[in-house]
């Protein structure tokens, strides 16, 4: 998460289906641009380094994509959110000859981003425009039990959609995963970590390996953040994730084993039936 801009009526920008409002803006503090939704920062993108991760859950989500299979080595993945495909754009230029799948509700969004911020040529990365969840269901049978990455990182303005947090839906995307593949989910919380700690609890009922990367003032619950949830059937590729994350830019805390299990502890499983949307945050979070 990034800071709140004013709305600059030179900024290139797309009225959503929902009435809400995509802007490009030209980043501040660093080089490239963010995706700005109603006024919350969403994505940022350096069309010159795609390997330029600025938000820090993503550069967590970078590290743990760094993990898989051989360095250098193209990966299947699924994306559910497009933002401004940040993610697929690093896998691009980090692992050449990934073929990439994107869902994303918007297409005023998406032909934003394609407009602006255009994706390097000859990429294989195709974006479907629909639901999340409908969307992994139409995703075509070859991809099924072959996937190396299904990120899951959807955002209906400042919060997850209810629908797209529950054991259901996390077995669903389980089913594209190879034996070995990973999934992460981006969680938003804050003090207390109540939606974090069922979304934990949710998740380890489906994956056999579940790790909790985050700031670790997040991880103790005492401000609003990112938290990336990392979850496998085998155990998870984690095993030089804790000194790189500490090293930084954005030094943060890997949560494995019996401390994931005492972070979940007591937490109820979310079903379809009892799912809420994510908690949102208090505007002031973006103001810096």
């Amino acid at each position: 998460m990034g800071r709140a801009r004013g709305r600059d009526a030179e900024n290139p920008r797309a009225r959503l289906t929902h009435g809400g409002i995509a802007e490009i803006a030209p980043s501040e503090f660093t080089n490239g641009f963010e995706l700005i939704v109603d006024g919350t920062p969403q994505s940022h993108v350096d069309l010159d380094d795609p390997t330029h991760l600025h938000f820090e859950y993503i550069v967590r989500m970078g590290a743990v994509i760094d993990q898989l299979g051989e360095e250098g080595a193209a990966l299947t993945a699924v994306h559910l959110g497009a933002g401004a495909l940040t993610l697929p754009r690093y896998i691009e230029a980090t692992r050449p000859g990934s073929r990439q799948q994107v869902i994303e509700l918007e297409q005023p969004l998406v032909q934003l981003v394609r407009d602006e911020l255009p994706l390097p040529r000859g990429a294989s990365i195709r974006v479907r425009i629909g639901d999340a969840r409908d969307g992994v269901r139409r995703l075509p049978d070859a991809l099924s039990g072959r996937c190396d990455l299904v990120v899951s990182d959807v955002f209906s303005g400042a919060q997850t959609p209810a629908h797209l947090t529950s054991v259901e839906f996390y077995r669903e995307l389980s089913a594209l995963l190879a034996p070995d593949g990973v999934l992460l989910v981006n969680v938003a919380d804050g003090p207390g970590l109540a939606f974090a700690r069922r979304q934990v609890a949710t998740v380890a009922t489906v994956f056999a390996d579940v790790a909790v990367l985050a700031d670790t003032q997040v991880l103790k619950g005492r401000r609003f953040g990112n938290l990336v949830l990392a979850a496998s059937a085998t155990p998870l590729p984690t095993r030089w994730l804790p000194r790189m994350l500490a090293a930084g830019p954005h030094p943060a805390k890997i949560a494995q084993g019996d401390e994931v299990a005492a972070f979940a502890k007591s937490a109820a499983i979310v079903t379809d039936a009892d799912a809420v949307d994510s908690p949102r945050p208090d505007a002031s979070l973006f103001l810096r």
